[in-house]
């Protein structure tokens, strides 16, 4: 009989790239039966899931009662949370404790939670405004002291955003501006195409990754290393520009200027993984990734 595999968000980025390569995997997709959880499964994306055999539920992440629901029976949980869809990191930080509380309590055997660097602690105190990234770390280590078999997965930065960030001017050119200088290191990944390989191989490594913390990153691309690739690949003009921080923050909504800010002095200092290579985390995946030339050449939006 198969195990079943839930996962959270599983018509988003993260958990529907997880979906697509457990069904496309030989073994997995044997070993596995998926369990899709959503929001709303009358969805044309939930529904195709469903064609696909896969079993969709709703759940409110809030309730645990919901959640038991959702998690019963569950060998393997993939657990991905959407501060951006809340905008409080008070809400995310319950939604992933109710989680882990659940999972321990029906007896899930593999939790993989999509985490990140604490960065307070990382930069010292220097950038103290991301609860985005804080309060994943905070769940992280709630799941660690629960004492739940898990495992971690801290997702990069996301080539596709890249796609929103290069603003084009009169003449053509992509332009984008930093409050970085150009040699800020940007761990980029294919969000869509990609996560699905790493938690891929995560499951079938459990034994030996529980505990661990896997970093979903192709490749560090300098700032300038990223706009130059652009030009080479689709033959357009782009430049780097470096702003004070003042001037950065005046260009973002002003509820997520101070964030988006700290966001990329990330990059410059202390890392986006805090200076961590990349070659463990590639040690254990069976597929090639995405590199972000690859990536610029399939965007219709980079390209157009």
């Amino acid at each position: 009989m198969s195990k079943i595999f839930t996962v959270f968000g599983a018509t988003g980025n993260q958990g529907g790239s997880v979906v697509e390569h457990v069904l496309a995997d030989a073994v997995l997709s044997k070993e596995f039966k998926i369990r899709g959880v959503t929001r709303d499964t009358s969805t044309p994306a939930a529904q195709k899931l469903l064609q696909r055999g896969v079993e969709m539920v709703v759940a409110d992440m809030m309730s645990k009662e919901s959640l038991q629901n959702a998690l019963h029976g569950s060998h393997t949980v993939f657990l991905v949370t959407n501060y951006w869809e809340t905008h409080g990191t008070a809400d995310e930080i319950t939604q992933g404790k109710n989680v882990a509380d659940v999972a321990k309590d029906v007896g899930v055997q593999h939790l993989i939670f999509s985490s990140s660097l604490n960065v307070s602690a990382a930069s010292k105190g220097r950038l103290t405004r991301l609860p985005h990234y804080d309060g994943k770390a905070e769940v992280e280590q709630y799941i660690r002291d629960s004492q739940i078999p898990a495992t971690f997965y801290l997702a990069g930065y996301f080539m596709s955003n890249l796609e929103q960030f290069l603003q084009k001017g009169e003449d053509g050119t992509l332009t984008w501006s930093l409050p970085t200088g150009g040699n800020a290191l940007f761990p980029l990944i294919a969000i869509q195409e990609d996560t699905g390989k790493f938690v891929k191989a995560i499951v079938k490594r459990r034994s030996a990754l529980l505990g661990a913390r896997i970093l979903g990153a192709e490749d560090y691309y300098t700032a300038a290393q990223i706009v130059e690739i652009i030009t080479q690949v689709t033959g357009k003009k782009t430049q780097f520009v470096q702003l004070d921080e003042a001037t950065f923050k005046s260009y973002m909504p002003p509820d997520k200027a101070v964030e988006m800010l700290e966001t990329h002095l990330l990059n410059a200092d202390p890392g986006y993984y805090n200076g961590e290579g990349l070659e463990k985390s590639h040690n254990i995946l069976d597929d090639k990734l995405v590199s972000f030339e690859e990536f610029v050449r399939n965007s219709n939006v980079l390209r157009k």
